[in-house]
């Protein structure tokens, strides 16, 4: 799997992360047949890897499912071993390193300027902005202008319009957990998450 031309053409990344195994399970099949084309299990979900390992079952080897919240290269091995196509980071950490040695690519996360150097150094795929409340689209516009060829996802506090804001400032993607996932991870209504999976789907359009 291609990470980078996944987040271009796609441009949302649905972020599951809950206490029900059962309810996140049934979130990330939901979001895919809503058409949501990648999504990413945090391991600080109850039973990631059980959660990971049975939506790869189910969802095939071409599903664009990754892990979230990686921070060790322990977790980066177990995820890779449970199906993860790709890794997600909250922050530079041993998982980098890791997921290149195990041919898997990153979205690495990354606030200053010098993490990002740091971050594309460390062979990430694309640059996870988070949390990107804190400058806004605003501030990814700042940082496109020295980085111009990194690909970034801007992640935190990401609604429907922050979403096209953050694209229309040059973001690549963007990674969007309760916003769009509600209670679903709950055990709440998977119509209602139906609903805005479509609302943000129509948000990313180009």
């Amino acid at each position: 799997m291609n990470l980078l031309d996944e987040l271009r053409t796609h441009r949302l990344l649905a972020i599951v992360r809950g206490p029900d195994p059962a309810a996140a399970l049934a979130a990330v099949l939901t979001l895919a047949e809503s058409g949501v084309a990648l999504v990413e299990v945090s391991m600080t979900s109850a039973d990631a890897l059980g959660i990971i390992r049975r939506a790869r079952a189910a969802l095939g080897p071409d599903y664009a499912l990754g892990a979230g919240t990686v921070l060790s290269a322990e977790d980066a091995r177990a995820a890779a071993d449970a199906g993860a196509g790709f890794l997600v980071t909250p922050a530079i950490a041993p998982s980098l390193a890791e997921g290149g040695r195990l041919g898997l690519p990153v979205l690495a996360g990354a606030l200053t300027p010098t993490e990002v150097v740091r971050a594309v150094d460390g062979g990430a795929t694309a640059i996870k902005l988070f949390p990107a409340s804190l400058g806004g689209p605003d501030y990814l516009g700042a940082l496109r202008d020295p980085f111009p060829g990194t690909a970034f996802v801007p992640v935190g506090r990401v609604d429907a319009d922050g979403a096209r804001r953050y694209l229309d400032r040059g973001a690549t993607a963007v990674g969007v957990g309760s916003p769009l996932l509600g209670d679903a991870v709950r055990g709440g209504d998977t119509t209602a998450l139906r609903e805005r999976a479509t609302a943000f789907l129509a948000a990313v359009r180009p």
